[in-house]
């Protein structure tokens, strides 16, 4: 699905935009947001997004261009894209999300364990 080169007048792409961030934000839990995303996007659009997040994250976790690049199959020109964009808000919140799961997971891991 291609979609127009022709520009949405800037109020209505204002108001579109709101209406996805709604949706987004009315998704109850991660099975509606999974069913959403891989119903609403293509799987190549899918695939792109996952990658980009996974770039930002393990940039941030101080991985390498040669071994993100082998890892994912992405290109350097990706990566050093994502690389510009770490700190702008919404990625650094994400990664934020990511970190904080990544924390609770390994907490709630030791914590099985000293009750065993």
């Amino acid at each position: 699905m291609r979609t127009s080169s022709i520009k949405l007048s800037p109020f209505l792409r204002t108001q579109l935009d709101k209406t996805l961030y709604q949706v987004i934000a009315d998704l109850k839990d991660g099975k509606e947001i999974e069913t959403f995303l891989n119903d609403f996007l293509n799987e190549s659009e899918l695939e792109t997004f996952v990658k980009r997040l996974a770039v930002a994250y393990w940039l941030k976790k101080g991985r390498s261009y040669s071994n993100i690049k082998e890892n994912l199959k992405v290109s350097s020109a990706t990566i050093a894209s994502i690389q510009e964009t770490i700190n702008k808000p919404g990625i650094k919140l994400a990664l934020k999300k990511l970190e904080a799961e990544e924390w609770a997971n390994v907490w709630s891991e030791k914590i099985r364990t000293f009750i065993k």
